[in-house]
């Protein structure tokens, strides 16, 4: 660990706030064309900044839009919140949005990513329970599980193994789970940070008795300048995701991006 000869791949997020559909529609064609690898969005019912009554959209109808509208990328959600809808359930979205990706290669590519929940609000006005941090990291636990069985019943089956993405740094339940189950693990650690993390997911992989060592580091490139992401890329980061707001897209950050991982991967 970590996989240190995977390609750079670089992901953007498309935050689904304050744009129309349309604009989010142009956006992820523009950026398919642009030749980024990862469409992401995120999932939550109200913005996270700006104003807070402003327009947003729920992220798995659009995710299965994505997967009719694009050809090449892979896509998900950074991340699927676990207490939004029940783990079968979400079995079984992830498969259907498989399979619709899945036109001319046979084979599809969404990506599931999930995490525990953390926005109140969300809870609050859609009516779920809030609980805990530590309630729903258990439930994330159970679901996690359930989610993998069920995928193992579905028929038809999914087209390939989805590729799980845990978000989180929680040394104690939330990278327990990322050796566990996860094939990416994606945080906002500090470079400095990363190595003392992959040692924690290690030690955990070796009580849960599963091979880590394909296990791609994630983390963000917002804010952060390229020394950054040297620094990141050094300790065993393989995937870069930018945050990426609208509806003044600035297409000049994704293209110098593009150009670092391409020199990356030369």
């Amino acid at each position: 660990m970590p996989q240190l000869d995977t390609p750079v791949r670089l992901g953007v997020q498309l935050q689904p706030q304050h744009v129309t559909y349309p604009q989010l529609r142009d956006a992820v064609a523009r950026l398919e064309e642009m030749g980024i690898d990862i469409l992401f969005n995120w999932d939550h019912f109200f913005p996270l900044f700006g104003e807070p009554d402003g327009a947003h959209f729920e992220s798995w109808t659009m995710l299965a839009a994505w997967a009719e509208q694009t050809e090449r990328v892979e896509f998900g959600a950074l991340v699927n919140c676990n207490s939004y809808r029940n783990p079968d359930l979400q079995a079984d979205m992830a498969r259907t949005i498989d399979h619709i990706s899945a036109r001319g290669t046979g084979t599809g590519r969404f990506i599931f990513g999930t995490g525990s929940g953390w926005f109140a609000r969300d809870y609050e006005e859609y009516g779920y329970e809030f609980g805990t941090a530590g309630s729903r990291l258990d439930d994330l636990a159970d679901g996690l599980a359930r989610i993998e069985r069920r995928w193992a019943a579905l028929n038809p089956a999914p087209t390939r193994e989805i590729p799980v993405m845990i978000g989180g740094r929680g040394e104690q339940k939330t990278l327990r789970l990322v050796a566990r189950h996860a094939d990416i693990w994606h945080s906002f650690v500090a470079p400095d940070e990363v190595a003392h993390k992959l040692d924690v997911i290690a030690r955990w992989s070796e009580k849960e008795e599963r091979d880590t060592s394909g296990l791609i580091v994630s983390n963000e490139l917002r804010d952060r300048s390229e020394a950054d992401a040297d620094a990141l890329y050094a300790a065993g980061t393989r995937l870069f995701t930018l945050g990426f707001s609208g509806p003044e897209w600035d297409y000049d950050v994704v293209r110098s991006w593009l150009r670092w991982r391409d020199a990356k991967n030369a």
